[in-house]
């Protein structure tokens, strides 16, 4: 089977389409099978983004990128206050 990389909307639309594949009466196998993934990655992805929906997957991606962007900002200005500091006591 060759790899793919999913997104978390790809996951969380495969977890809706698994969920009405086990209500139906097939086996986590045979949905796994269908999915194109194994059965340890879709326990995984259950475990991960089990009660998700499409649009709470956006919204938590947009924050986590919000995030990284406000801790490179703090950080940047972290080392600039350490070199103005440095300056100021003739480090330099």
């Amino acid at each position: 089977m060759k790899r793919q990389k999913h997104n978390a909307e790809q996951i969380v639309k495969k977890l809706h389409e698994a969920s009405t594949a086990l209500a139906s009466g097939k086996t986590v196998e045979e949905v796994c099978k269908g999915l194109g993934v194994s059965p340890a990655t879709y326990h995984r992805w259950q475990r991960e983004y089990g009660g998700a929906d499409v649009d709470t997957v956006r919204e938590y991606k947009a924050l986590k990128e919000e995030n990284a962007q406000l801790k490179r900002l703090v950080a940047n200005q972290a080392l600039d206050i350490q070199a103005l500091k440095e300056l100021a006591e003739g480090k330099w």
